[in-house]
């Protein structure tokens, strides 16, 4: 009788085959699972090269140039908003890809994330280092961050129209000769008060990147919004990032469309020791936490 070989090599391509073919099947919602969690680390990356991005400085400056480069290399349209406060020019860069829609009047989703860095980190327990800037790695860069891998991975067409919008000014309350909070954001739902439609849905990320990431529901955030990306999360599998139940009620950019009728979510994990310190900085932010949240809003984006 003859004898049998079996190649290993192709044994092992079988049991490959047969896997991925039992994940197609078992996990047909998980639509994002290969995103490149390093890839929207860079983005966060090279916003900390800049050093804190605090209003007036060249990092701010520097950063707007950046940005708007990335983003109109990558297909959008971008546009800046720029106002002033009490003496400061606050600057909101807002990408669109509104004119790519198939149907004008398609839902009209805002997603948003504050850029600035807080001009002084008054929680640091060292009083010399409170009047030092946030380096804002988790504040600030961690949702900007975000939008970039969203603006880069984001298919050209789409049955909605997406605006990407980086605020500007949300981070310096209770500072002397500032005082408000969220100050890009306000100036943006003011302007959209003024118009004959608004965005169907803004959808606010700040602070994201914390290497124990969980995600609770917010208090003032709109329930039917909140409701639709919780469920696209345990769709995903990540319902131990999105944790199902309130925590906080916190005052972010998400609260300035709230008041003037638009369905709003905030996407934050308030449980971070390094907020407003010095120790908001590269070492305690986590890529594979940037990547989670972005998978959950690219499917609940891309979702027919």
């Amino acid at each position: 009788m003859p004898k049998r070989f079996f190649d290993p090599i192709l044994i092992l391509f079988v049991f490959s085959l047969a896997i991925l073919v039992c994940a197609v099947f078992l996990f047909p919602n998980i639509t994002n699972a290969f995103t490149d969690k390093d890839n929207a680390f860079s983005y966060l990356e090279e916003q900390m090269s800049f050093g804190p991005r605090t209003p007036g400085s060249e990092a701010h400056e520097k950063f707007l140039n950046w940005v708007t480069q990335k983003l109109s290399a990558q297909g959008w349209d971008v546009d800046l908003q720029k106002g002033n406060y009490k003496g400061h020019e606050i600057t909101n860069v807002i990408a669109s890809r509104q004119n790519l829609a198939a149907d004008p009047d398609a839902a009209w989703i805002m997603l948003g994330a504050h850029y600035d860095s807080r001009l002084s980190a008054d929680a640091d327990s060292v009083s010399a280092n409170q009047t030092q800037p946030v380096p804002g790695a988790n504040d600030g860069a961690s949702g900007v961050a975000i939008l970039l891998e969203l603006a880069e991975r984001l298919p050209k067409e789409s049955d909605k129209n997406i605006w990407l919008v980086f605020f500007d000014g949300e981070d310096q309350g209770n500072i002397v000769g500032w005082d408000e909070w969220c100050i890009g954001s306000k100036m943006m739902a003011q302007y959209l008060e003024k118009q004959d439609r608004r965005p169907d849905k803004v959808v606010v990320i700040d602070m994201v990147g914390d290497k124990d990431l969980q995600i609770f529901r917010e208090k003032n955030s709109d329930k039917a919004l909140t409701d639709e990306i919780w469920s696209t999360a345990e769709k995903e599998g990540l319902s131990n990032i999105f944790q199902d139940k309130e925590k906080y009620s916190i005052y972010d950019d998400h609260i300035p469309f709230l008041q003037i009728g638009i369905p709003a979510v905030d996407l934050i994990d308030f449980d971070y020791p390094a907020w407003h310190t010095l120790a908001d900085d590269i070492q305690n932010v986590s890529s594979d936490s940037l990547a989670a949240v972005e998978q959950v809003l690219y499917a609940w984006l891309t979702k027919k």
